[in-house]
């Protein structure tokens, strides 16, 4: 897993509450278990129109978010099912971050499991976060995991709350399997010792 320690680029602007995980990935990309090929189905009912062609209103769709890494979304992120299609989804499109009042626990445990950054801050301070995205193209926010700082256009800056162990893991890229690989020596040790005292098994 790709480590998170220091972002800086463009955030977009999502000011819905209870985005659930149908919309960011429709259940018709479901199909596969590849996490690569899902950006394309990102918010796909709102990006794309009946005809297939793109909805020039949607906020990923407008020229100075379609390289977005940073979402600045509403109140419950995340809700809905547990599909983990949702946050490969986002890591596909290039959503690195996401930063809301509230998320599904489900859905902000599986972005950490898959690089993505849920931060939660204050409705104040993502009014000010929303402020800052609607800028268009100057909608850069500098989001800094070891500080757990977010630094807005105009050099304002906003702390947040995260728990240690997920701030490790993504300092570190660790995803499940990588926390499990980190005692592969003791893992093997174990095996070893196992096989001689227990031989048939």
């Amino acid at each position: 897993m790709e480590k998170f320690v220091k972002l800086t680029g463009v955030a977009a602007p999502l000011p819905v509450v209870n985005v659930d995980t149908d919309m960011i990935i429709p259940k018709d990309y479901l199909k596969t278990i590849k996490r690569t090929g899902l950006g394309t189905g990102l918010f796909a009912e709102a990006r794309y129109k009946e005809d297939g062609s793109e909805n020039p209103d949607f906020v990923l769709n407008k020229p100075a978010y379609r390289n977005a890494q940073i979402l600045v979304a509403g109140d419950n992120f995340g809700c809905g099912s547990s599909r983990e299609h949702a946050p490969w989804a986002l890591l596909d499109f290039g959503i690195r971050c996401v930063i809301s009042t509230s998320f599904a626990d489900i859905f902000y445990n599986n972005c950490f499991k898959n690089g993505i950054l849920p931060i939660v801050v204050s409705q104040e301070d993502l009014d000010k976060l929303m402020d800052d995205a609607s800028r268009g193209s100057n909608a850069v926010l500098s989001v800094d995991l070891e500080s757990q700082e977010i630094t807005g256009p105009d050099g304002g800056t906003i702390k947040f709350d995260i728990d240690a162990f997920k701030r490790h893991c993504l300092l570190n890229g660790l995803d499940d399997i990588g926390l499990t690989l980190e005692k592969a020596s003791s893992i093997a040790a174990f095996e070893k010792a196992n096989a001689q005292t227990h031989p048939w098994a």
